[in-house]
């Protein structure tokens, strides 16, 4: 396949994606009851919740692909972590945006240092060091390594993000989805979620394809 046509496909399958959350999210409105305490503003969970996945997802893929970088010295692979990690900063920011939004609503603050949010501005500020370090060294080689190498360290901080909230004592909320004993988000609110997630997630491996084959 050509590189026009890999970018053809690239551009529409993340336009998809797109006009699936818009959908999804409109549809929100009308086939979800409001939640009591929170009033409408409580649909921002189905943008923040998904948008914080697949940003560990793109950022888990951009330690991945940096890893196997400085293994097989591919630049294909380096390219793909750069895209990748692209990707995870846009939905990042998306999510790191909407949190607070929402936070004013349920805690009555915008932000507050608690473990689960200072280790999402941390993860946020490592990935923006790594395209620091790619493009303020002399050497692209050694800024490549260097930045993968940041890449893995900051993926590290992922599984920690996640454990947070059962492991200290936190405003933010325990996991609704991702539970040992199953997930306690009521039904209607869990397919919803889920719809937006497979649309960020369509969005964001039509922005991550392209670098790989070209």
């Amino acid at each position: 396949m050509s590189t026009k046509k890999i970018l053809l496909a690239g551009t529409m399958l993340a336009m998809i994606g797109l006009v699936w959350l818009g959908v999804v999210y409109w549809m929100s409105f009308f086939w979800v009851s409001t939640e009591v305490t929170q009033g409408i503003a409580q649909r921002i969970f189905y943008v923040h919740v998904p948008a914080a996945w697949t940003s560990f997802l793109a950022f888990g893929l951009a330690a991945l692909f940096s890893g196997m970088y400085l293994w097989l010295r591919d630049e294909r692979l380096d390219r793909a972590a750069v895209s990748a990690a692209e990707g995870g900063m846009v939905f990042a920011t998306i999510m790191l945006t909407t949190g607070p939004l929402w936070g004013k609503i349920a805690w009555g603050t915008y932000w507050t240092w608690e473990p689960r949010l200072t280790l999402t501005l941390l993860l946020w500020f490592i990935f923006l060091g790594y395209f620091l370090v790619r493009s303020s060294t002399e050497n692209p080689e050694k800024g490549k390594r260097h930045a993968a190498v940041v890449a893995i360290v900051g993926a590290l901080d992922i599984p920690f993000i996640h454990l947070s909230v059962i492991w200290f004592r936190s405003l933010h909320p325990a996991p609704v989805v991702i539970k040992p004993e199953g997930p306690t988000l009521p039904r209607g609110h869990a397919h919803y979620t889920l719809n937006e997630l497979r649309s960020f997630h369509c969005s964001f491996l039509g922005i991550v394809p392209p670098p790989v084959f070209t």
